[in-house]
């Protein structure tokens, strides 16, 4: 399959959302289960169209007037914003003051460019099998936490499209929560502290706390093969240079010279922990500052905030934005993401071509569609975000009984 063009956009995005998008699945994960009439029109939808026009505010009764909209404008990226308490369409027309974001998802951005001072193989936008690793650890050690030490169920990871993930927590009591909790979690979740003159980003406490702990656990899973393998941190002066400026100063010296009697990072590695071994933590705290998720605390802690919608286009990849599978995370491949183009052919190829004429515009999702995605390599990722939604499902069925034994309601 040949790069994706990004001058070729303009073309494939009609196709891609009248044929390819799955907006059945969409809609339904955006409603919730209509917990109320007025939900989704309450929702702040963004666009970014051609020639980067960016459409704040919008607002849409029902998934099927966004669907139309959508398959009007071709939006090249489409944001989601939070449920406010008037429809976002009319945020001109409401009192000032009276026009409040009250809830939304607990949302975390994790972006690949964060880690530039810790990663030896790319830089900036760019990212490659090697330092991918690092979006799998931020995975893994914000979902462990999310689900064992805040009680959450349901979490939608999603690849970003290009350099990094995303996660969306629905669980319905989160979505509620306000700007402190939410500032409080991500606290909470951040470690690694300090802009580019901090030299030293992760200073341990006594005794670590167990969440510490538990993320330490995640990383010597990976430490060695990632960092001292992959990224070699320790193959050459400049690099182990850096690692050598955590530890104690008593030893820097020590093993600054002995660093150039050895043969690998491996053997280095060894070396350092031997010599820190009166500071128990200095190895810890190089592996942390190395590996540990670095979030976007403001996305996070914004109920306003928005952010990039899962089933978007990256329009400089072209990939789709797609949920991530937990249950082989290990082997979650970016550059295996599809491409618009890609799915624009693999449609082409079906030879199934006849036209508009068995879209209901009454549905949905029309049968037509539902055959559609799942002849492309999109399908298993949307059985995925299925999967996730039936969980969801499953989870509010259990929880009415429940809510209507408080309420006295036989």
């Amino acid at each position: 399959m040949a790069e994706f063009d990004p001058g070729s956009l303009p073309d494939l995005l009609p196709l891609y959302y009248r044929r390819i998008f799955p907006f059945g699945p969409y809609g339904r994960w955006l409603l919730y289960g209509d917990v109320s009439k007025n939900y989704f029109q309450r929702r702040e939808f963004s666009f970014t169209l051609h020639d980067d026009i960016y459409v704040r505010y919008q607002s849409f009764n029902t998934p099927q007037e966004l669907e139309k909209e959508m398959q009007k404008t071709c939006p090249y990226k489409i944001d989601i914003g939070a449920v406010y308490s008037h429809r976002p369409i009319q945020h001109n027309t409401v009192h000032m003051g009276a026009f409040q974001a009250q809830e939304k998802e607990l949302v975390f951005d994790i972006d690949m460019t964060d880690y530039d001072d810790v990663r030896q193989c790319c830089r900036s936008a760019e990212i490659c099998s090697k330092c991918w690793t690092l979006m799998t650890l931020a995975i893994r050690i914000i979902d462990r936490a999310l689900v064992e030490d805040f009680g959450i169920k349901h979490r939608l990871w999603v690849y970003s499209g290009r350099r990094g993930v995303h996660c969306w927590v629905c669980d319905d009591s989160v979505r509620k929560w306000s700007t402190t909790l939410r500032s409080a979690a991500v606290e909470y979740l951040t470690l690694v502290k300090g802009g580019e003159e901090t030299i030293k980003k992760v200073i341990l406490s006594d005794p670590i706390h167990p969440f510490i702990r538990e993320s330490l656990n995640v990383v010597k899973e990976y430490f060695e093969e990632y960092a001292l393998v992959g990224q070699d941190i320790l193959g050459n002066k400049e690099s182990y240079d850096k690692v050598l400026a955590l530890v104690p100063e008593s030893v820097r010296e020590t093993l600054q010279k002995e660093f150039c009697k050895k043969r690998n990072s491996i053997q280095r590695w060894e070396l350092l922990k031997t010599k820190t071994e009166k500071f128990s933590k200095a190895p810890w705290e190089i592996m942390l500052q190395y590996c540990f998720p670095r979030l976007d605390i403001n996305v996070s802690k914004g109920i306003n905030h928005l952010l990039k919608s899962p089933f978007s286009v990256h329009p400089k990849t072209g990939r789709i934005s797609v949920p991530i599978d937990l249950q082989k995370l290990d082997s979650f491949d970016p550059f295996a993401v599809p491409t618009i183009s890609q799915l624009c052919h693999e449609l082409d190829k079906t030879g199934n071509d006849r036209g508009d004429e068995e879209q209901n515009e009454g549905e949905l999702e029309s049968p037509r569609r539902n055959r559609d995605y799942r002849k492309t390599s999109l399908a298993p990722y949307v059985k995925v975000f299925e999967r996730f939604l039936e969980e969801m499902d499953r989870s509010q069925k259990e929880e009415s009984p429940k809510a209507s034994d408080v309420q006295m309601d036989f």
